[in-house]
Parts: structure tokens; sequence; C-alpha cells
């Protein structure tokens, strides 16, 4: 029915079937929405506000100012049993010492209790042998982590939301932002909200999800990026962070678990037939309001209700929980990004629990955890204001590094 209805409505607003071939920019709606079509027949409904400024984008800071550069060094070694060693190097390591041979016979990390360079003696006594790494990634880059001010004209906010959900989750994060004068880009997933709801069900695949964002990305991307993901959401931020390392300059990932390889679950109730989900659509929305709102008042049942924020089709809900497939998104993937995060969690979420996220912080390079005791999984719509306020100020945050010493440890 969300096919037909979303069809219906972009035919009237475009004035051509969403099947069409010809290409198409964008369109701009009468209510400020943005129609962008990422391939022929493939449309979403955009969220993009850009203040209007008098003046030019601030000049670049001269280069001998190095206040907020920081040296990102580490080791990652992933072995074969899919432990993975992170080696932090200092200045010494990082420069005087070559690089791991990645076929070399290293020594894996000995188990808590051993104490270290002992190994792990084998059952007739003789230490056993070094275990040969499956991949060793060594990081090297300098990242200039600067404060991001309203004022900025090369600054933009992505918001990416997760599965079921649509851009309207974000909207007091939305309207935040845009009055102190940030531009913000907020995309509906296929399927969701107001975009385009292909009929098949490749349309949903992580892979498919994530061109789309990269090609919201590439049309709305400026010098400085702030990616904000929820849930899935987080999912495509991480991709794009990895994909861009240059244009995106922080992340912040709302209650997005560990930093495991996505796999859908075989025993999911999301595999049932699409028509046995919409019968239990009601089962779901309570099910979903009891472990996604710490609270279950009027004020949670209205935000389920409002506008279109939830509406999405057992099809399309269906498809995307069975697309969740990217085995490249594993911890060493996570490990490599040098992005400085901020991870938000719901302390009452459900879904996730609090230990992902505590995975997730130990694993990235630069990260800080913020929970929010009152939150739950939707915390952007419960605790708004709290959220607003920790999202401001990490985008405001750059490393008190002093001027003239950009090799300072990181963690």
């Amino acid at each position: 029915m969300l096919t037909t209805l979303t069809d219906g409505f972009l035919c009237c607003l475009l004035g051509k079937t969403p099947n069409a071939v010809g290409p198409l920019d964008s369109v701009e709606s009468r209510d400020g929405f943005t129609f962008l079509e990422v391939k022929p027949g493939r449309i979403l409904r955009i969220r993009h506000s850009a203040p209007e400024r008098a003046e030019p984008a601030e000049p670049a800071e001269p280069a001998r100012d190095r206040r907020g550069a920081v040296r990102c060094r580490r080791r990652i070694t992933l072995y074969r049993n899919g432990q993975l060693l992170i080696e932090n190097l200092g200045e010494a390591e990082g420069h005087g010492n070559p690089e791991p041979d990645a076929n070399a016979e290293l020594e894996a990390p000995d188990p808590p209790g051993i104490p270290s360079g002992m190994g792990i003696p084998s059952r007739d006594g003789a230490k056993r042998r070094k275990r040969k790494p499956k991949k060793v990634v060594t990081v090297d880059c300098q990242k200039r982590i600067t404060s991001c001010k309203g004022t900025h004209g090369d600054v933009v906010l992505f918001f990416i939301h997760g599965v079921g959900g649509s851009l309207d989750i974000w909207k007091e994060q939305l309207e935040f932002f845009a009055r102190l004068g940030y531009e913000v880009v907020a995309p509906d997933l296929a399927g969701h909200g107001c975009s385009s709801a292909p009929p098949v069900a490749a349309a949903y695949t992580f892979y498919a999800l994530a061109e789309d964002m990269r090609a919201v990305f590439k049309r709305y991307a400026k010098k400085r990026n702030i990616l904000v993901g929820h849930s899935y959401g987080v999912s495509f931020c991480t991709f794009l962070a990895h994909e861009y390392p240059e244009l995106v300059h922080k992340v912040i990932m709302i209650n997005g678990g560990g930093p495991t390889a996505l796999e859908p679950s075989l025993c999911s109730i999301f595999n049932l037939p699409p028509c046995v989900l919409h019968c239990l659509s009601p089962c779901l929305a309570w099910s979903f309001l009891k472990a996604g709102f710490a609270r279950q008042g009027a004020k949670e049942k209205q935000l389920l209700k409002e506008g279109n924020a939830f509406n999405v089709s057992s099809f399309v809900l269906r498809a995307t929980m069975s697309g969740q497939y990217w085995p490249e998104g594993d911890e060493l993937y996570h490990a490599e990004l040098a992005v400085p995060v901020l991870l938000v969690h719901g302390m009452h979420d459900k879904f996730v629990p609090v230990e992902e996220d505590q995975r997730m912080a130990e694993i990235l390079l630069i990260a800080f955890l913020k929970v929010i005791d009152e939150g739950s999984h939707m915390v952007m719509l419960e605790c708004p204001d709290t959220v607003n306020t920790l999202l401001h100020e990490f985008v405001l945050w750059e490393p008190d590094t002093p001027d003239g010493d950009s090799d300072g440890d990181t963690k």
C-alpha cells in the first residue's frame, strides 16, 4: 500500500512516473523538501536546509597554526581465529621501525592470566609456535580536527535514520541546528517516509542503500562534513567515513551497536511473509513502543503516530531487515577509522545493549561514549534537549593540542 501511495504522490509532484528513465537532479516542493533521483525511478525525499549567507565562507586558517592537528598511528593485527590486536604506536616506533610483514609469523597476544611473552605451552610442554596473522594493517595519518560553528560556510551535518524510521525522527535536531545557522541534510531511506518504494527486495540490501547515501553525500558534501546516524543508519555513516576520509570531519553514532559485520538473522520474525507481518503490525508497533522507549505514555504513543516518522510497509520492512548483509563492516574495518566519533547511548535501550557501544568505543581510535540515563533506543525523540546539547558540544569540540605539537597521543 505504501508503494502505491508514495508512487502516486511522486507522480503528481514530478509530473512523470517513478519508473521514467530520464535523469533528474532534484525537485523542490512547496513544503521545503527536496526529491532527489539517485537512480532512474529511485527517488529519495530529503530535508535540506541551508542558511542564506551574506558573506563568503571563512578562509582557511594559516598552515602554521597547527592547533587541532592530531597524528593517528596504530597497527592492527587480525588473526585467523578472529582475534584483533590493536597497538597505538608511539613516536619512535611510528618513524623508526619498518611496517611488519603481513606474511611474517607474529606471536598472538597471551590470554589473561598468562605473563606476556611466555606463550601457551602445548600438551607435551613445548612452547606453542607463534601464530601467523591473517592480516596486518598500519594506520598512519594526520587529521586536523577543528571546531565547526554554524557560521562556517564549509560545514554540513548529515542525519541518517534507521530501519522503519524516516527523516522525521530528526525533527528536533534539524530545527535546533538550522536555528544555529548550520546547513543540514536528512534523507528518507528507500521505501521509508516519502521516498519511492521499489517493489523488489534487492532494492533494500545494505549495498543498495549505501549507494543511495553515497549519492546524497556527493550531492551536498562540502569541505567539512559531520555524519549523524541512528541504529542501522550508523552503518551508512561508517561506510561513508571509510570511503571519504578527507571529507568526513566527525561522526556521531546514536544507539548503533557494536563493531560487528552485518548478517541477517535466520530466525527473525521479519523472515515471515509480508502478509503475515501486516497482520501482526499492531503487535509489532506495541513491541517497538515497549523496547524503543523508556516510557510508554501518551507522549511516546503520539510520537509513533505523528507524520511519516514510522511510515513503512511490511514488504519494505522485511526486505530491509533481510538485506542487512555487510561482511566488510567488522572490527578491523572500524579500527581503521581515524575520524573522531561520539557515541550516544540510551541506557534503557532493549535493542542495543550498552556493552555493544562500549566495545565500539574500545575499537575506534578517537571515541567518546555518552550514556543518557532517561533515554532508550529512540533517545533523540525522548530527550531532544540533552541529545542536541551533546551533539553541539561535539561539533564544536577540537583537541587541546599545543601549537607546534601535532603528535600527541589521541587515546
